[in-house]
């Protein structure tokens, strides 16, 4: 992969990560330009947001607020540590997750 093509796409890799309309605006340009560093940044960021919603409505509902709240951490913690990979301009997998949100989502 050519570096100028992660430099094209930084901008919105890391606009993804930051909030529902961010991951929305770098998914909708990413559609006209292609970008393969964008499009694996936004897959991880749309497993992200997923993995953010099941926590607020699943984990807190069942499980309580003490539960919740750790899992919220945690998933503060994997957004941070998407967004310091597309500040770095790398492709690196968020921890535990990221080979299956790009497996899953590998048609974006």
């Amino acid at each position: 992969m050519e570096k100028h093509t992660f430099k094209d796409g930084k901008t919105t890799g890391i606009l993804s990560y930051i909030t529902i309309i961010g991951l929305l605006y770098a998914w909708y340009t990413n559609k006209q330009n292609n970008n393969y560093f964008t499009s694996f940044h936004v897959r991880q960021s749309i497993g992200l947001h997923i993995l953010y919603f099941a926590n607020k409505f699943i984990v807190y509902g069942y499980f309580g607020a003490t539960a919740g709240s750790i899992g919220r951490i945690g998933v503060l913690i994997l957004f941070v540590l998407g967004i310091i990979s597309a500040v770095q301009e790398e492709l690196k997998l968020v921890p535990l997750f990221g080979e299956k949100f790009q497996e899953w989502f590998k048609n974006i």
